[in-house]
């Protein structure tokens, strides 16, 4: 990669470090950048992470987007991608969310997986099933540093995929062989917005973890003991503004109901 080049992920990197202190949205970086590519974009993200880091935040886990067709066509691409955490981005349900924080905010009912060992660069979904050691009910919510959520797939990987915050629940006690019949069903004041099954997230929400440990591992980073990774929504996406009330239905699992102010 030449230096121009290199000299252009970072630009694009800075400005979206200063669109999360301005609330200000950036030009989709694939204009900024012709024939940006998905190294590119990752590489943009990779910055920003290490500029968090740099700044005193823990990278604790990993979010893993459009892994469920709903999100597919709801954005207009065609394949899963994935971004970062950290313990400022963290929520429990109990806690009122500042929506001043985010810029477009959207919310997506997920599940989420902590690890208790290591995961192998290439494991299978029992390898994966084997080193869950909690699960929990969970909403991400999804926010976009690009002007007008006018994004390809290269966009919101720069962005970090488009991860705002993680809003989990205490762990709860879900069967790992019951993964793909959990339903969720979200609603937002009293409104539902969408409804989905774990199977609708790759046909199993395992199976983004396993796709995600060798995408890390290409790139040398392993997912390890501790980590906490969302899988991807059940369904689409639904706005959220100051005073809404969202709760979302996983059955017998138990509710989650997040206020946002």
């Amino acid at each position: 990669m030449t230096t121009t080049a290199t000299d252009a992920l970072h630009d694009v990197a800075q400005d979206f470090l200063a669109a999360y202190e301005s609330s200000q949205p950036i030009q989709p970086p694939r204009e900024t950048i012709p024939n940006l590519d998905v190294t590119g974009a990752y590489r943009i993200q990779q910055l920003q992470e290490q500029a968090f880091i740099d700044r005193g935040e823990q990278v604790v886990g990993r979010k893993i987007g459009l892994t469920s067709l709903a999100m597919q066509r709801q954005l207009g691409v065609d394949s899963p991608d994935f971004g970062f955490f950290t313990d400022a981005m963290m929520y429990r349900d109990t806690d009122p969310i500042p929506t001043a924080l985010f810029i477009a905010p959207k919310v997506e009912p997920e599940l989420a997986f902590r690890l208790g060992r290591d995961l192998p660069a290439d494991p299978t979904l029992d390898d994966v099933a084997a080193a869950v050691d909690a699960v929990y009910l969970a909403v991400e919510i999804i926010d976009s540093r690009v002007e007008d959520w006018n994004i390809a797939l290269v966009d919101t990987i720069a962005d970090n995929a488009s991860c705002g915050a993680v809003i989990l629940s205490e762990p709860v006690g879900i069967p790992l062989d019951q993964l793909a019949q959990v339903t969720a069903v979200m609603t937002v004041n009293g409104t539902e917005t969408g409804r989905g099954t774990g199977s609708e997230v790759m046909g199993h929400p395992l199976e983004p973890l396993k796709w995600l440990a060798g995408v890390l591992a290409a790139q040398s980073v392993p997912l390890k003991a501790g980590d906490i990774i969302l899988t991807g929504s059940f369904c689409g996406a639904a706005p959220v503004t100051p005073g809404a009330d969202v709760e979302v239905d996983y059955g017998t699992f138990g509710k989650l109901n997040i206020t946002f102010f």
